[in-house]
C-alpha cells in the first residue's frame, strides 16, 4: 500500500517535469509506471537468485531498490532534456 501511494507521488513529480520539457504528461506517467512495475519484477528475479525464495523480506527490499532506480533511471532522462522557452 505504502508503494501505490509513494508512486502516485512519483508520478506526479514525472508528470509536472515533463511539462516543463513540453512534453505529454500523461505519456511520461505511464512509462514511468511501467519502468517502476517492470524493474521491480526484475529485483524480484534477481533476489531469488541470490536469496532462498522464503527470504521474502530481502526479495522486496531488492525489488523495491529496483524500482526505484527504475524510477529514477525515468527523471534522469528527463532531466536532461531541454526546456521549453515560453
Amino acid at each position: 500500500m505504502i508503494e501505490i501511494i509513494a508512486l502516485f507521488f512519483l508520478t506526479r513529480s514525472i508528470g509536472q517535469l515533463a511539462l516543463r520539457k513540453g512534453l505529454s504528461s500523461l505519456k511520461w506517467k505511464i512509462i514511468t509506471i511501467v519502468t517502476w512495475i517492470a524493474f521491480e519484477f526484475l529485483g524480484v528475479m534477481v533476489a531469488t537468485m541470490f536469496f532462498s525464495q522464503h527470504n521474502i523480506v530481502s526479495i522486496l527490499l531488492v525489488a523495491i531498490a529496483f524500482a526505484i532506480t527504475g524510477y529514477y533511471l525515468v527523471r534522469r532522462y528527463l532531466e536532461q532534456l531541454p526546456d521549453i522557452e515560453k
